[in-house]
């Protein structure tokens, strides 16, 4: 991932590594690629279909930032055409399985967020 903000990032990755390995894996490509990894390997446009509505620039980033943590494998093929695989690391599968928890439970219990929101809401507008 390049640094664009002055250095300020390498700052707080030196200071809490965990927290920003916790923004990649929690990001909304990283918990959509780890989730869709869970399955099998993916050829990079296969990918990019089965997650849908991702740019192919957001996807590179995401993966490639996911690999320098470990959790994603890239495996390329010296062929014509060249050909790249993406696959999850046993590290990856790891946080993929606690991200996959997380989204089952998000799915579970959609109706009590939306029962949340509405009375939030309902109590906002009195």
């Amino acid at each position: 991932m390049a640094v664009s903000d002055g250095g300020r990032r390498s700052e707080a990755e030196a200071l809490c590594p965990h927290r920003l390995v916790l923004e990649h894996v929690t990001s909304r490509w990283g918990v959509l690629v780890l989730i869709q990894l869970l399955e099998r390997p993916y050829r990079f446009s296969e990918l990019r279909r089965a997650i849908g509505r991702v740019s192919e620039k957001m996807l590179t980033q995401t993966l490639q930032t996911l690999e320098r943590d470990g959790l994603v494998h890239r495996d390329a093929k010296p062929v014509i055409p060249p050909r790249v695989d993406y696959s999850l690391t046993a590290l990856g599968r790891e946080a993929a399985e606690q991200v996959r928890g997380l989204a089952l439970w998000t799915r579970q219990r959609m109706d009590d967020v939306l029962a949340a929101r509405q009375a939030y809401d309902g109590a906002r507008t009195r």
